[in-house]
């Protein structure tokens, strides 16, 4: 299972990012949609993406403007995601962190040109 959080991003982008990773791996829970939050404060979307090993590949997604993504999880379910994503984005890797068992990795998503 891996945390994913989208900053600095509409709603209509994280939507899009969630809609790979959903894509790229089905479950029988029903996709949250990002609801526009009261007030003007920062917003940060969230969702838990269980992998698979089977994934299904994506293609380019379209991104109105840059989406900075978090991922937290078991080393290799982030490193699935971060294939999956590659699939759809342009993806710059600007950090990671990893623990016994655990990585964490911020990732800058664009639309592939």
């Amino acid at each position: 299972m891996v945390t994913v959080s989208l900053t600095g991003t509409s709603k209509e982008d994280a939507a899009t990012v969630f809609d790979v990773l959903h894509t790229a791996f089905p479950t029988d829970r029903p996709a949250d949609l990002p609801e526009d939050p009261p007030g003007s404060r920062p917003v940060v979307w969230t969702a838990r993406i269980a992998t698979a090993d089977d994934r299904i590949p994506t293609g380019p997604a379209p991104l109105a403007g840059p989406v900075s993504a978090t991922l937290q999880g078991g080393c290799l379910a982030v490193d699935l995601l971060c294939e999956a994503l590659n699939g759809a984005f342009m993806v710059r890797e600007r950090g990671t962190a990893s623990g016994d068992q655990e990585k964490e990795v911020d990732l800058r998503l664009d639309a592939k040109r």
